[in-house]
């Protein structure tokens, strides 16, 4: 089953949008793979503290990915292939990327100057 033990509400989007961005990067992570099952909408809502209808929006959202398949009265599960998950990586990592050089413009650091600050980030990262 599908574990939201590791997540945390933030005041920066609104909730639905909180729970789609944590399955997904589950998803891209290798934490959630194909055929899981997930939460009932009404237990996912309990546990987090939220309206139903704010779990609600973000199952059919994610339905509408193809990222969950529900069926009336049965469980939910997760529809994940090697396309899917892919897409995924790459949605969150350009989404990523783009606030970084976002802010890295806003604070007047040049493209060489951010890519090598990244590099040494990476670096020092890696060997810890």
């Amino acid at each position: 089953m599908v574990s939201f033990d590791g997540f945390f509400l933030t005041d920066k989007s609104p909730i639905y949008l909180q729970i789609i961005r944590f399955v997904k990067q589950g998803i891209a992570a290798g934490v959630i793979g194909n055929q899981e099952e997930v939460p009932s909408r009404r237990a996912l809502s309990a546990l987090l503290g939220v309206n139903p209808n704010t779990v609600q929006k973000a199952f059919r959202m994610l339905e509408e990915e193809g990222i969950l398949v529900s069926r009336l009265g049965a469980k939910s599960y997760t529809s994940v292939d090697k396309d899917t998950m892919h897409r995924i990586r790459r949605e969150l990592t350009l989404e990523e990327t783009g606030r970084w050089v976002e802010a890295m413009r806003q604070l007047g650091v040049g493209e060489q100057e951010a890519l090598k600050l990244a590099g040494e980030l990476w670096k020092k990262e890696r060997d810890g």
